[in-house]
């Protein structure tokens, strides 16, 4: 067989192996140097892509909150399963359902008592009121507010309660004790109803009397 001098008998396939080597490791050293660049690239793409589904996510999320469906009414010793519904018909029509009427009249309590506690507003901007309850004078109102309304199991009052509020405000600028419950994040929940002139009272002081300076910058 023929041979190449190359200070060294080296035959055709020895030099043709040789240069296969060769080109495959200019290869495998072009490889890496493109993917030194691209996956850089890849990671920031991908975290990018994280961050949008993400905020995709707390859109849908906030869209789609539960809200309460009833009511545990609460005088004295006495509880009564109350359907949001229900109160929703007594501020819109002064009309208390038969049901209903039959609790009140048992726990000694009129409809219009009633009626005119859960309509009691408070005039706040959304945005406003959000900074307000999560300062620590707000987070001090919410947690006494969360003794009169309150989660099923009386875990996360405090963030439930901010939710409801804030969540009522945002549409109008304005809330009532009514979409607060309306706007409760959990299917039930429980209110001392002896106690709910009480709530309102204390939302309106921490509204209107909490100077904004002293408040922490913080974005919906």
């Amino acid at each position: 067989m023929p041979t190449l001098q190359f200070g060294m008998n080296l035959s055709y396939d020895t030099v043709g192996n040789f240069l296969e080597i060769v080109r495959v490791k200019r290869i495998i050293h072009s490889f890496k140097k493109m993917s030194s660049n691209l996956f850089p690239r890849l990671k920031r793409l991908s975290s990018l892509a994280l961050g949008l589904f993400a905020g995709l996510g707390l859109i849908l999320f906030t869209q789609e909150v539960q809200a309460a469906e009833r009511v545990i009414l609460k005088y004295s010793f006495l509880r009564e399963s109350v359907s949001v519904s229900e109160l929703t018909q007594l501020v819109e029509t002064g009309k208390a359902s038969p049901s209903l009427r039959s609790y009140l009249r048992l726990a000694n309590r009129s409809p219009e008592d009633l009626r005119s506690a859960l309509m009691k507003s408070v005039d706040v901007n959304g945005v406003t009121l959000h900074r307000v309850l999560n300062s620590l004078p707000g987070e001090i109102v919410l947690d006494q507010v969360s003794n009169v309304i309150h989660t099923p199991g009386n875990r996360a009052n405090r963030q439930a309660l901010r939710s409801a509020i804030v969540t009522s405000a945002l549409d109008d600028n304005n809330v009532t004790i009514l979409e607060l419950l309306q706007n409760y994040p959990t299917d039930e929940v429980h209110v001392e109803g002896e106690r709910l002139v009480e709530t309102y009272q204390k939302i309106n002081r921490v509204v209107g009397r909490l100077p904004l300076r002293h408040l922490p910058n913080i974005r919906l």
